[in-house]
């Protein structure tokens, strides 16, 4: 059996015209931010939450990416063009999950989004289980070749009226999230197939350096401590133990540390005409074509892909590399931000939490003391060495640890830790904590 999917992706190209002030704001811009209390958004809100935005039962315009597919993942044919769809349903993913974790057409009214409960209709119960089944088996493809794959959770917070923190959420990637994202990396992986086929102009790629090799033996010594190893003798074999690795911390008490460390020893991807492969994905053309609402590249990416049906090539080939650069410089500076927003936020958290005390793991160690990351909300801070007071503590880089000189006591990677929460300073972004 094979089945027909599009993934139909909102055809902002058609908007956003070359030369125009809207282009040359978004392309300034470059990315939406996304911070805890507020999305800094690369396009006015009328296109992307209106104009832009895929809502059920009307007319869109689009562009597609068709493929028909077997229940093993193998594409057995692919079409590309601008359409107009007009789609039945729009699910969040909570509403697609519970389809697909109890194979029921029935939505319940803590799913859904209306907060009523509904049904939907078999057919489509029975497309989404099938897609699952499909992207399930695209997965383990490619994690098979050597595509490595986190699972890392994200940290999100409950916020008041007045956007202040009042609960931290912790969210993994479920199996509905999973399945977007499987589909989403065969049309970017597909679009950049067929870049490398026309070689009549130039075009944008993302890729994704090796990992560093000093970076992954250190990584490899931080493991080894938790009793797990790595080979680093081929790439291949790269890839391949540190997705056995991935797989043996789930649910255990370092996962996201040495997840966090696995992350760090990798390169950063980013933006370029040259195209080198995406090693984190095992692919050899991969682009970004699914997000043209938030990312300026991928508008560039329709572009050219519609240039090359047109047969009307070398019209962007003009400033590409210059405007590759610019999109990971801009995304680069996008990521900082919403590190530091969480950071911010985190510490405002805290601070209606001092004097309280908390489960960690130890996360850093460097002469001034350890860095300690909560179990229950992933807040980081620091315990000071002059504050740990049962005797001098010196740092050997050797054991990556602070060590006792009297009472030879170790403070560790990954060590677990019970502190109490001593200051929270918003203005240096820095909490401090003291040991239990």
């Amino acid at each position: 059996d094979t089945y027909e999917i599009g993934i139909h992706i909102a055809d902002v190209s058609h908007y956003v015209i070359p030369g125009t002030l809207l282009d040359k704001e978004a392309y300034n811009r470059a990315t939406s931010i996304y911070l805890v209390d507020r999305v800094i958004p690369m396009l006015p809100e009328k296109l992307s939450n209106k104009v832009c935005s895929l809502r059920p039962n009307e007319e869109k315009l689009t562009f597609s990416v068709s493929i028909t597919i077997d229940k093993s993942g193998n594409i057995k044919e692919y079409w590309f063009g601008r359409t107009i769809i007009n789609s039945n349903y729009r699910f969040s993913y909570q509403e697609a999950e519970e389809i697909i974790q109890n194979k029921t057409n029935k939505i319940s009214k803590e799913n859904s989004l209306s907060g009523k409960q509904y049904q939907v209709e078999k057919e489509v119960v029975e497309a989404i289980l099938v897609m699952d089944e499909i992207a399930k088996n695209s997965r383990s493809k490619r994690e098979l070749k050597g595509s490595i794959n986190f699972n890392k959770k994200e940290v999100y917070f409950k916020l008041d009226d007045n956007k202040n923190p009042i609960g931290v959420i912790l969210k993994e990637s479920k199996d509905a999230n999973k399945l977007i994202e499987e589909f989403m990396l065969i049309a970017n992986q597909k679009v950049a197939e067929l870049f490398t086929e026309i070689k009549k102009q130039k075009y944008i790629y993302r890729i994704h350096d090796l990992p560093d090799n000093e970076k992954l033996k250190s990584l490899k010594h931080i493991v080894k401590s938790f009793g797990y190893n790595l080979d680093l003798t081929s790439p291949k074999g790269i890839s391949k133990s540190l997705n056995e690795l991935l797989n043996n911390v789930k649910g255990k008490e370092e996962q996201n540390l040495i997840e966090s460390l696995t992350l760090r020893s990798m390169s950063k991807a980013e933006y370029s005409t040259n195209n080198i492969g995406h090693y984190g994905l095992a692919f050899v053309n991969y682009t970004h074509f699914t997000s043209p609402i938030r990312r300026y590249p991928d508008v560039l990416v329709h572009r050219l892909l519609q240039d090359i049906l047109d047969k009307n090539f070398g019209k962007l080939d003009k400033n590409l590399q210059k405007k590759a650069t610019h999109c990971s410089e801009q995304e680069n500076i996008a990521v900082k931000s919403e590190r530091e927003s969480i950071k911010f936020m985190q510490i405002k958290f805290m601070q209606n939490r001092i004097g309280e005390s908390f489960k960690g793991i130890i996360t850093g160690v460097s002469d001034w003391g350890i860095y300690v990351e909560l179990e229950e909300n992933k807040c980081e801070g620091m315990v000071y060495v002059k504050d740990i007071k049962d005797d001098k503590y010196y740092y050997s880089s050797e054991q990556a640890s602070l060590i006792g000189k009297k009472n030879n006591k170790k403070f560790q990677l990954g060590d677990p830790i019970n502190i109490e929460v001593k200051n929270a300073d918003l203005i240096k972004k820095h909490l401090d904590f003291i040991i239990i």
